[in-house]
């Protein structure tokens, strides 16, 4: 299917201005302004004019399935929070109120994580509607949150979520036995409690090798995470989280070995690695990048500047393996985005930067994501997917 990749863009209102005016505001403390999500999450349904509630209408409905016929997925609308927004799995439900249709929470390690020690680890780049960090993987520890998803999860599908856990490796780990041992257990761990896991491969922000560009370890980490699934009843759906400055070469060899074991699906991508900036479409400079720099690049790019990896990739990845499952995560801050990667075979979106940048955006896209399916001359999402 021929669709151009068009960086849609959207006209600041009003609110979209008081975001500006709080990002000011809060300029030297930027981790506050990060986390604060959780609170407007949780007072929504008391603030008239935010309308926070979810919005369980059938338009916006999408259902992912899987070839293997691992247990679907139901979403109240393809717009799923990325991992980061919600690090500790507290208050899941808190996120339907600004209308989210699923929610990826983490990313988790093995065990508690401080995270980076140097600050800030965090910072916004305002021309370019972009955030940078390099949190390092700040977390409760795996156990802790997949006992809170548990205890939640019921209270999140009746509110119309699917909920995913991300793991990743624990940074520091040197032997691959190690590694491999690491992150089976916060696997085996994630996925008694989430309706399905991410392995997070490709994080940048720890300043330790990347899995997915070892596709001899990719290969073996697979292959055991696979192996152990084939045991566990219902079968869940695993996605691997891929980097978007993969080049077609190492994109293709790893969805290569994702495929020979069977894996469900990849989410398109993570947050582009800092020293790699310049190959982005970005006013900001490597210079500028300078709490990132100071500590070894141990950081990574976030939010507008990384839509047209994220539209190649699922262009990509959909006309080679069309039965793979694929989210589109990185720079989708506009519905009409949304629209052109679900036509290019995308199953959902993953955002979180542009929460930052636009004023509940969830409800926003949602709108614009309707206009753009009645314009088409479709009535409902699942009208639009099942004629493509």
């Amino acid at each position: 299917m021929a669709i151009d990749c068009v960086n849609h863009d959207y006209y600041l209102l009003k609110g979209d201005k008081i975001l500006a005016l709080i990002r000011r505001i809060f300029k030297n403390s930027t981790e506050f302004r990060h986390d604060s999500l959780k609170y407007a999450a949780r007072f929504a349904p008391f603030i008239p004019f935010i309308g926070g509630r979810p919005d369980l209408s059938e338009k916006l409905k999408c259902r992912i399935t899987f070839k293997d016929r691992s247990c679907p997925l139901y979403l109240s609308s393809p717009i799923i929070l990325a991992a980061g927004a919600n690090k500790t799995a507290s208050r899941i439900s808190d996120f339907a109120n600004l209308v989210f249709g699923g929610i990826t929470v983490g990313t988790a390690t093995r065990n508690f994580r401080e995270g980076n020690p140097h600050r800030p680890r965090l910072g916004f780049l305002e021309e370019d509607r972009s955030i940078y960090n390099s949190m390092g993987l700040n977390n409760d520890g795996i156990e802790m949150i997949s006992k809170r998803v548990d205890a939640q999860l019921t209270y999140a599908h009746k509110a119309g979520m699917s909920v995913g856990i991300s793991v990743a490796e624990t940074p520091g780990l040197i032997s691959d036995d190690i590694k491999l041992k690491d992150v089976l257990e916060s696997f085996a761990i994630a996925y008694k409690a989430a309706d399905y896991v991410e392995i997070n491969v490709s994080c940048p922000n720890t300043g330790e090798n990347r899995i997915d560009l070892d596709t001899r370890f990719t290969e073996l980490l697979f292959s055991e995470i696979m192996n152990f699934r084939k045991t566990q009843c219902p079968r869940k759906a695993v996605y691997a989280k891929l980097s978007p400055d993969m080049s077609e070469h190492q994109l293709i060899s790893t969805l290569d070995i994702l495929s020979r074991y069977g894996v469900n699906g990849v989410v398109l991508g993570n947050t582009f690695p800092s020293r790699k900036i310049g190959e982005l479409p970005m006013f900001s400079k490597y210079e500028d990048l300078k709490s990132l720099r100071a500590d070894g690049d141990k950081g990574g790019i976030s939010g507008r500047p990384l839509y047209q990896n994220t539209f190649w990739m699922v262009q990509t990845v959909k006309s080679r393996y069309p039965e793979m499952s694929v989210i589109a995560c990185g720079g989708i801050d506009q519905g009409c985005k949304i629209y052109d990667l679900l036509r290019l075979g995308a199953d959902a979106v993953q955002c979180y930067s542009v929460v930052a940048f636009r004023w509940m955006p969830a409800h926003a896209m949602r709108r614009e994501l309707s206009l753009a399916l009645k314009k088409d001359g479709f009535a409902a999402l699942s009208e639009m997917q099942s004629k493509e």
